[in-house]
């Protein structure tokens, strides 16, 4: 049986074209990174937060409603519903704390461990089978989030744990959302996601009590480039997995990598180690090696 060419020129197209919204979207997310980060040296992170939340599910809702989607049903207060919330609010809540207090760079490569940890979490909780090949992949990428840790060494830091708590948290939220009723769309899943923002700044302000700061002309522009920016990125992932294969497409994640260590380097003078040069390599190889085996 001969595959008909029309079909092979059809599908390196979607490919082609889903593989544009995943850089485009990656590169929206280093962008929110960076504006987040930039907010949060004027302004407390609980109100950070809250601002970007707000912003968001705001937005999100008025997607919503021009797309007629309902965001208030039953499938929105479902278990796994419930679960993304939550992993949602602790993966922001964190993440967002380590972009304050590390440098842009690390917490950007130490995110791009989310993947491996959802294809080790998948194969244990979805009894998804994954060979021997892609658990020595998994080892791989978790020996390169340790090489850029370095725990026990001088240079080691407890903030970076954030951004891994904050990776964690990510890696639940997506194991959540393949669980999640078909009937949500986008837009109502955006909204929650936001809604969790919003949850998670009013736990740091409580926790803090650290006085709301009147935003400049500055801030409000950052807090607005962050929202725009977040909503984008959200919007082009969303586009990027329902367009070509998934194994062609996912890939492209790792430019983010990219993205968050020149755009730390160039608006905060960040320096890259050779550590985490080599863990990032490490990290990315092991994603690469993930997605490339079918075991």
């Amino acid at each position: 049986m001969t595959t008909d060419p029309r079909n092979i020129v059809s599908t390196g197209r979607a490919n082609a074209l889903g593989a544009a919204w995943m850089i485009a979207a990656m590169a929206a997310f280093a962008v929110e990174d960076a504006f987040v980060k930039a907010l949060s040296q004027s302004l407390p992170v609980g109100q950070v937060l809250l601002m970007f939340g707000c912003g968001g599910a705001l937005a999100f809702a008025i997607l919503a409603g021009v797309a007629r989607q309902r965001l208030f049903t039953r499938d929105v207060v479902s278990f796994p519903m419930r679960l993304r919330v939550l992993f949602e609010i602790c993966g922001r809540l964190f993440y967002i704390l380590a972009l304050a207090l590390i440098p842009l760079s690390a917490a950007t490569v130490i995110l791009q461990a989310t993947p491996i940890v959802v294809v080790a979490a998948a194969a244990v909780l979805f009894g998804e089978r994954v060979g021997w090949r892609r658990w020595a992949a998994i080892l791989i990428g978790m020996g390169g989030v340790l090489v850029i840790l370095r725990p026990g060494s001088e240079s080691f830091s407890l903030l970076s744990l954030l951004a891994v708590l904050g990776m964690l948290g990510f890696a639940g939220r997506d194991l959540a959302s393949r669980a999640a009723p078909a009937s949500l769309g986008t837009a109502v899943l955006g909204f929650y996601g936001f809604s969790a923002v919003i949850a998670a700044g009013a736990l740091v302000s409580a926790w803090s009590q650290a006085p709301f700061v009147m935003p400049d002309a500055e801030a409000a522009q950052l807090a607005v480039g962050a929202v725009a920016s977040g909503i984008a990125a959200y919007s082009c992932l969303m586009k990027a997995m329902r367009t070509g294969e998934v194994s062609a497409v996912a890939p492209f994640r790792y430019v983010r990598l990219v993205f968050g260590l020149a755009l730390g380097a160039a608006l905060f003078g960040e320096d890259m180690t050779g550590f985490m040069l080599i863990g990032s390599a490490m990290i990315v190889l092991s994603g690469l090696l993930i997605i490339g085996r079918r075991a």
